[in-house]
């Protein structure tokens, strides 16, 4: 069994203590392939780091995070257009729109978001989108640009049953992470109705730890948490839902 971890940040700062060992631990426990999100050219570097000491499992993507988007984001922007002009990347992501945090920038969120989009079709790379209280702006942004070379994940879906199908038809498949296991996420009450062929799975850790580890730091283990909510909610095994979301995943990925 080889299960997929399409979003992780294990670059992050929260796993300074013990990196290597967390990342062992997933992998003896079938989780063995780690797709990575950018964030911003700070942790470029990091990114590469752990490709380094994990040649086999970790795979990059480059991009600038919505919540990143700051005065200086054209600078950042140029980063991404140059890091995907000199080496291979498997997605542009995490890209977006992000209105919890700032809704001030919403103009200039639009412009990278629709900017990265475009370097990722030039590329013919996947997206990877970040969605947070801005699901009408992000479909807007989908509508315009949609066209057979657009395709991604539509990173810890979160929204309805109708914004689901909607963020499919725009050749996404849905990021399903720890919010499936709370009590009040949600789409525990609609996703079997999903056909599986549109889903892949994610951790987000550090961030949005399943339960029963909620409000704990995540880590890329607890991914199969997630692959047991998912067998009991399409009444299938564990097995079968890691081999269908991880062939998803090479369809998305390329790998």
């Amino acid at each position: 069994m080889v299960i997929t971890d399409t979003h992780t940040h294990l670059y992050s700062e929260a796993f300074e203590e013990d990196r290597s060992a967390m990342i062992r631990r997933a992998i003896e426990a079938n989780v063995s392939r780690f797709f990575i999100p950018a964030i911003d050219s700070a942790y470029t570097e990091a990114m590469f780091q752990l490709e380094k000491d994990f040649p086999e499992n970790i795979f990059l993507m480059m991009g600038l995070h919505p919540t990143h988007v700051k005065e200086n984001f054209k600078d950042e922007l140029a980063h991404v257009e140059n890091m995907l002009s000199q080496r291979k990347f498997y997605a542009v992501g995490e890209i977006g729109i992000d209105l919890y945090w700032d809704k001030t920038t919403l103009d200039i969120q639009i412009e990278a978001f629709k900017y990265q989009i475009n370097l990722a079709k030039k590329y013919k790379l996947p997206i990877v989108i970040h969605c947070r209280e801005a699901f009408d702006e992000i479909f807007e942004v989908l509508e315009q640009e949609k066209s057979d070379d657009l395709f991604g994940i539509f990173h810890c879906f979160t929204g309805t049953l109708e914004q689901a199908y909607k963020a499919i038809s725009y050749n996404m498949k849905l990021g399903i992470g720890g919010v499936v296991t709370f009590k009040n996420g949600k789409i525990d009450q609609f996703i079997n109705k999903i056909g599986l062929e549109h889903i892949v799975l994610e951790t987000d850790s550090p961030y949005l730890a399943p339960k029963p580890y909620r409000g704990e730091r995540n880590e890329s283990l607890y991914i199969i948490k997630v692959l047991e909510k998912l067998s009991e909610l399409y009444g299938i095994s564990v097995e079968e839902i890691a081999d269908i979301t991880t062939k998803n995943s090479k369809h998305v990925f390329g790998i």
